[in-house]
């Protein structure tokens, strides 16, 4: 019984490292970050807790229900799986991207790539104390080494063809179920199965701020088994060769770049 406490108030303090500089929402700025739904899903098994108790209905996204979510049926989808290869300070990292499981944040991810958005990008937050946690990047914001490190973490991927940021929903897949649930947590849609895509160490998912459809084009490594962020971030992928260049990425490292290099042919709608 006296391992648990520590380890409890070690998720506390790596949580709270990161909710400092996110509290913004999708309507203002994109401060991207796993936080108030990590604190959430941590606080609840730890201590019990439970701060919102009602069921609410899943949107499951099928071609009846595309337009349940505005501009879900233009956004970029992957149909199958993608390799991508991230360089950075001149070694690989492979990735393996799954749009069976995640096609939308899949398919963003891929994109982004193909459209050289990551390349230059600074990873902006690393938080391996007091226990490796994650190494988020991909604020496009970082690409100016002129931007001051206090706004690292607000940007997003603005489209310039529209003019205007794009945000993906919220997109997690329950063991078991055929479709992905989008725009809400597995708590706050009332499924208590884990998710298919999961935070395992190596783990590649969507950073986001409280607002469930606020992800953009920040994403994180997971540097451990992270189970308290299951069914609240949507993992997409996860680091297949590399992984010890992960782990010893440093605050301000640079992505030299990032390609498709296998399954570009499976991405859709990209462009639009």
């Amino acid at each position: 019984m006296r391992l648990k406490i520590p380890q409890f108030l070690v998720v506390l303090i790596i949580i709270g490292t990161l909710i400092l500089g996110s509290c913004s929402t999708q309507q203002s700025v994109s401060n991207s970050s796993p936080t108030s739904a990590a604190t959430e899903a941590s606080n609840n098994s730890s201590a019990e807790t439970t701060t919102n108790t009602a069921t609410t209905e899943a949107i499951s996204v099928s071609e009846n229900t595309n337009e349940s979510i505005p501009g879900m049926k233009d956004l970029p989808r992957l149909e199958g799986k993608a390799t991508v290869v991230m360089t950075v300070k001149g070694s690989p990292i492979t990735i393996e991207v799954d749009g069976t499981d995640a096609p939308i944040t899949a398919g963003n991810f891929v994109d982004l790539v193909q459209r050289g958005v990551y390349d230059g990008l600074v990873f902006h937050r690393v938080v391996r104390q007091p226990q490796p946690f994650v190494v988020q990047g991909g604020d496009p914001q970082s690409k100016d080494p002129k931007v001051p490190a206090s706004r690292l973490g607000t940007g997003s991927f603005t489209d310039p063809k529209t003019g205007k940021i794009r945000y993906i929903p919220l997109e997690i897949k329950p063991k078991g179920s055929d479709q992905p649930i989008y725009s809400k947590t597995l708590k706050t849609a009332g499924i208590d199965k884990p998710p298919v895509l999961q935070h395992k160490q190596g783990a590649v998912a969507m950073a986001r701020s409280q607002m469930p459809d606020s992800a953009s084009s920040q994403f994180y490594f997971a540097l451990a088994d992270l189970g308290f962020l299951d069914g609240d971030y949507a993992v997409f992928g996860n680091v297949t060769n590399g992984m010890d260049v992960v782990n010893k990425i440093q605050q301000g490292d640079r992505i030299d770049s990032a390609k498709v290099t296998k399954g570009a042919e499976n991405l859709k709608n990209a462009g639009q």
